[in-house]
């Protein structure tokens, strides 16, 4: 009795079952992938903002530490935003009538604050607290880059769930002195590490409950 199928059908049943398992496997691993690159995390992506802020002139011209604009970082799980009566006093009436400060000046005028746009966002499932890292010896600089040469703030690290964790299970070589938070440029001292750790009080969390809660 003749075959009802071709011999050819056997290998299209064969290609059709491999190229199903094959996207079950390797779209999710493919998206996995995906969701960790810069394409996916905005990192690296300059940040715009209603006024344009040179953390350069800021930061090293005129060596304003992180926590007066921050002012929360170290009591708060927010960093805290600048209220505009902040940034008011320290500027010229010169620059205050620039067109540069125009935003400024709207805000002072109506009362409202400004809208700043977040720069390092994390998805709402995830805990964050500014205040144990700061108080703990992890420095700005760990997470935030070197916001002194940055005209244009951008997302500087990854922020993945593998990124945090790294930096979780071994602390002690990102620690430093509390003295030296907000110094850009800090040179790593992994010898002070485990010394640190132990005066900090720094464990190794790495519990699921320490950032989803």
């Amino acid at each position: 009795m003749p075959a009802l199928f071709p011999h050819w059908t056997n290998t299209l049943a064969r290609a059709t079952l491999i190229a199903v398992l094959c996207t079950l496997v390797g779209v999710p691993v493919a998206l996995m992938a995906w969701v960790r690159t810069p394409n996916a995390t905005r990192q690296y992506e300059p940040v715009a903002q209603p006024v344009a802020f040179d953390h350069r002139i800021h930061v090293t011209g005129q060596r304003i530490d992180c926590r007066y604009c921050h002012y929360s970082a170290e009591r708060s799980s927010y960093a805290g935003i600048p209220p505009t009566s902040v940034c008011v006093p320290c500027h010229s009436t010169a620059w205050m009538s620039s067109d540069v400060l125009a935003p400024v000046r709207q805000s002072v005028s109506s009362g409202r604050p400004l809208r700043w746009n977040r720069v390092d966002a994390l998805p709402g499932f995830v805990y964050f607290n500014h205040a144990i890292h700061v108080n703990k010896g992890v420095g700005c600089e760990s997470c935030h880059g070197r916001v002194d040469r940055m005209a244009q703030v951008y997302q500087a690290a990854p922020l993945t769930m593998s990124w945090c964790v790294n930096c979780h299970r071994n602390p002690a070589p990102h620690l430093r002195p509390l003295s030296a938070i907000t110094t850009m440029g800090y040179v790593s001292q992994r010898e002070l590490g485990p010394q640190l750790a132990q005066k900090y009080h720094v464990r190794s969390l790495t519990t699921c409950t320490t950032c989803h809660r």
